[in-house]
Parts: structure tokens; C-alpha cells; sequence
């Protein structure tokens, strides 16, 4: 029991020192606000309002804390700030071979009538109409290999908020806010939807790397002059490198036997020579990967389009790992907050506890808290979630930050947290 102390303090030292740092330049309240939620949201890996109120393990009614945090959650949207503070910590990660994955995926409320701002979002494959609730779009760095991962930036949307321009607007915000830290360090990957003429001259245009997947129906020009639509290209194209892939989605182990080749084409807008990237085998169509990167290893453009999959697995962990899709806020605002904070507790399991030699020690215990040190599932983040959880459940020792102490220091400080040694 000492011993779980002990790591809780740890940890909530931990947690109040990035969460002062994501806050800076906040007034006092908002600053004690963030830590609060960051704290309570892992340690209750929830984001109703009412578990986090628990977990805080305040001396008031519990109605009395929950009342606090709602009114902070709708009072000012903090994703500009937040995201801003991730991108600048995250952009120091970022190499020129790291792979950028952005993407649209959306948060799914076909119960809900009166959150703010509901809106249709569809199925990202059939394009087909499902049910009412919000866009997220995301950004996440990553290597080809190793098991790092970058939560870079994640915004809550809806196209019928005001002062919502489009969706490739909204893109290209995005991709705006992540090089303010990044400048065209990395490799964009982005799936079906980023080959639209408007995404592709913006890419250009802000001479960024990219490996974008093609949908078949842009029309491409050929090194012998003739346009062509890129699916009769694919069709037509060499592939004579071969490999054998292993693709885990959904619990489900398959294996493949691809062929990969490449032409050189340009873009009817554009005069820089583009690689095609075809693999065949992947689908019943030929997969299409359009990139500026060097094409000379086909099979490397592939690596660097499936390493995307964390982008997507990042989501479904943020959805279950912290039941993001049981928010109870009806306000707009707090909706988008409640997204970029769970997005800040992403940042903190997935880099903030691997950065030093003396927080890899700490990461130790909290995987052996999680019972899962030997079997760590190949998206880590789910037993780093499930330790933090185990030892904070635990704790009862409280989280409000001491800001009194903190002005002079230029540091939040909490109760019974103990210093890494």
C-alpha cells in the first residue's frame, strides 16, 4: 500500500507539472481548472463531469464540485491554447522521416437532441448519412518503427457552429496550427478525401511530404503526356516487388501477399513529377498512394502509409479508454473542451512518462500495476490508461493545487506529492 502511495504521488506530480505548463498565461482558476480535469479524467477514465468530481476526493458535496467544473467547461474554449501548448511539445519529437497522420473521425451521439450544434456526420467508408453528432480531427506523429507516438493536436467540430467555413478549410487550419511547431518537418500521411484538388495544391503550396491515398477518379498526367484517370493507371502499372504484410484490425490477424511498383505522373495544376505508388493485392482494387517523398523503395512509401493506422487506433482509444462518447455536456464549448483535454491526458500517457530515464522507472511500476508487463497489448497506451487508473482509484489523498505557493514559484504544486528520486 505504501508502495502505491508512493507512485501516486509520483504521478500527480507529474500530471500538475504539465498541466501548469499546457495552461500558462490562464487566469488562476482556469490553471487549477485544467489540473483538476487532467487528473480526473485518468483517474476516473471517464469524462462525465460526475466520476471526475469524485475522483478529486474534495471535502465539499459533490454536486457543489460538479457545479464548479461545468461552469468552467462552458465558460472559454481552451482547444486553441491546449493544442497550441501540445504542438510546441510535441513538434521537439517530430523528424524529418516522422510520419504526420491526420484525420477525420467523428463522435457519434444518435440519442442526443439537445447538445449544441448537433450535426449529420456519415460513415468515413460509404460516405452514407448515420446519425447526429460531432466531427474530430486529429494529427499524430509517429515513427515506421518503434511505439512512440505523438498526440500533436484534436479538435471537436460541427458544421453547423458558427464561423464553420468547410471541411478542407478546417484541413487546412489543422495543418497550419501543427507547422507552426513542426515547419515541413515530417511526412503527411492522410487517407481517401486528401486527394482533393483544394488539400493537394495546399500541400504543395505550404511545401510539405506527403503520401496521400488516391479514391481512383483524379485524372493524372503520364511521363509520355497523356491523362489518364489514376485507376487505369494502377491498372496498368508494374508491380515487381513482392512481400508478404500482416495487418491487425479489429482483433483480427490477416495475412497478404502484395506487389509493388510505381510511375512517375504530375497533376493537371502541378509541374513537379509525383510517384504513383501501386500495390496490388492489398484490396480488390489496386491501393494508390500519391507522394512527393523520394519513390526509390516503393515498399518504404507503403511502411510509411500503414504506420497511419496509429492515427486511427489513437481514436478508438481515446473513445474507450476514457468513454468519450458518454460526454453529458450540452454546450458547445464544453464539448470541444472535454475533446482537447482528453487529448492533453493522451499527451501525458504517450510521451510525458517516456521522456526520462527516472519516469521510465515510474512507467515500469504502472505497467506492473496494469498486471499487463509481460502481455503489453502493441498499443501500449491501453495498460500505461489502466495503471495510472489502478494506483490513482486507490489514492485518497486530494488533487486541488496549492496556487498560493504556486505565483511566486511559477509552479502548481499538490498535497502529498512526492519528487522523482
Amino acid at each position: 500500500m505504501g508502495n502505491d502511495s508512493t507512485v501516486a504521488g509520483k504521478i500527480k506530480t507529474q500530471i500538475t507539472r504539465f498541466s501548469h505548463r499546457i495552461s500558462q498565461g490562464l487566469s488562476k482558476p482556469t490553471r487549477r481548472f485544467v489540473g483538476q480535469m487532467i487528473y480526473g479524467i485518468q483517474a476516473s477514465k471517464d469524462v462525465k463531469l460526475s466520476n471526475i468530481s469524485r475522483s478529486l476526493n474534495e471535502g465539499i458535496a459533490l454536486i457543489k464540485t460538479e457545479g464548479r467544473l461545468s461552469r468552467h467547461m462552458g465558460k472559454g474554449d481552451l482547444s486553441a491554447q491546449i493544442n497550441q501548448a501540445l504542438v510546441a511539445g510535441g513538434a521537439l519529437r517530430v523528424s524529418d522521416d516522422t510520419v504526420i497522420a491526420l484525420d477525420i473521425s467523428d463522435l457519434d451521439k444518435p440519442y442526443a437532441r439537445k447538445m449544441e450544434n448537433l450535426a449529420w456526420v456519415r460513415d468515413g467508408s460509404t460516405g452514407e448519412r448515420r446519425s447526429r453528432g460531432y466531427w474530430l480531427i486529429g494529427a499524430f506523429g509517429a515513427d515506421v518503427e518503434g511505439e512512440d507516438l505523438i498526440p500533436l493536436y484534436a479538435e471537436l467540430y460541427s458544421q453547423e457552429a458558427i464561423g464553420f467555413l468547410s471541411e478542407n478549410a478546417q484541413i487546412l487550419d489543422v495543418v497550419d496550427r501543427v507547422t507552426e511547431g513542426t515547419g515541413t518537418r515530417g511526412i503527411w500521411a492522410i487517407d481517401r478525401g486528401g486527394d482533393r484538388g483544394v488539400l493537394l495544391k495546399g500541400m504543395l503550396g505550404r511545401q510539405l511530404k506527403f503520401v496521400i491515398r488516391l479514391e481512383g477518379k483524379r485524372h493524372l498526367i503520364t511521363q509520355g503526356g497523356a491523362k489518364k484517370g489514376a485507376l487505369k493507371i494502377a491498372w496498368g502499372c508494374s508491380c515487381p516487388h513482392s512481400r508478404q504484410i500482416v495487418i491487425h484490425r479489429d482483433k483480427e490477424v490477416k495475412k497478404k501477399t502484395i506487389s509493388v511498383g510505381h510511375v512517375r505522373v504530375q497533376l493537371p495544376f502541378h509541374k513537379e513529377w509525383l510517384g504513383l505508388m501501386v500495390v496490388k493485392g492489398y484490396g480488390e482494387k489496386p491501393l494508390m498512394l500519391l507522394t512527393n517523398v523520394d519513390p526509390e523503395d516503393p515498399l518504404r512509401i507503403l511502411e510509411i502509409y500503414l504506420t497511419r493506422w496509429k492515427c486511427e487506433e489513437s481514436y478508438r482509444f481515446i473513445k474507450q479508454g476514457y468513454n468519450l462518447e458518454d460526454v453529458r455536456v450540452m454546450s458547445y464549448t464544453a464539448l470541444r473542451n472535454t475533446v482537447v483535454l482528453v487529448q492533453a491526458v493522451f499527451y501525458f500517457v504517450s510521451v510525458e512518462l517516456g521522456k526520462k530515464v527516472k519516469l521510465n522507472i515510474l512507467l515500469k511500476k504502472i505497467f506492473e500495476k496494469a498486471k499487463r508487463f509481460f502481455e503489453i497489448p502493441e498499443f501500449r497506451q491501453y495498460a500505461i490508461a489502466d495503471g495510472i487508473y489502478s494506483i490513482l482509484f486507490a489514492s485518497k489523498t486530494r488533487i486541488t493545487p496549492t496556487l498560493a505557493g504556486a505565483e511566486n514559484k511559477h509552479q502548481l504544486t499538490l498535497p502529498f506529492a512526492i519528487e522523482l528520486s
